[in-house]
């Protein structure tokens, strides 16, 4: 068993057989999965073709100016942003860079989340 999956946090709330199911799935499908050596965005088993849209066909409500984050939200989006760009899926990007996509930030709160 690797490293990666002891270490892997699984909840208290599943009994032990569904414990066991859980690692045999990903046990045998490990190779679908990002891990240290496959970060996310780089899983050579197979290959997505993703269509870019670049209609707008976001709800009117989605479509609001930008607005300052609460210190609650800046913070839980700082988090959660360092976390992806130590995973490679996000970078910085320069202003004079030419991109395909890119993304604004939503946070939501959900029983306090």
């Amino acid at each position: 068993m690797s490293y990666q999956l002891i270490e892997s946090q699984i909840s208290t709330e599943l009994t032990l057989e569904m414990k066991e199911e859980l690692i045999e799935v990903l046990f045998q499908y490990r190779e679908d999965f990002a891990s240290a050596n496959e970060p996310l965005g780089a899983i050579k088993s197979h290959e997505i073709e993703i269509m870019l849209n670049v209609e707008r066909h976001d709800p009117p409500l989605l479509r609001r100016p930008a607005y300052l984050a609460s210190p609650r939200a800046r913070e839980a989006l700082e988090s959660h942003i360092n976390e992806l760009m130590k995973l490679g899926v996000l970078r910085n990007a320069w202003h004079n860079e030419e991109l395909e996509v890119t993304m604004p930030v939503i946070s939501t709160w959900n029983n306090d989340k």
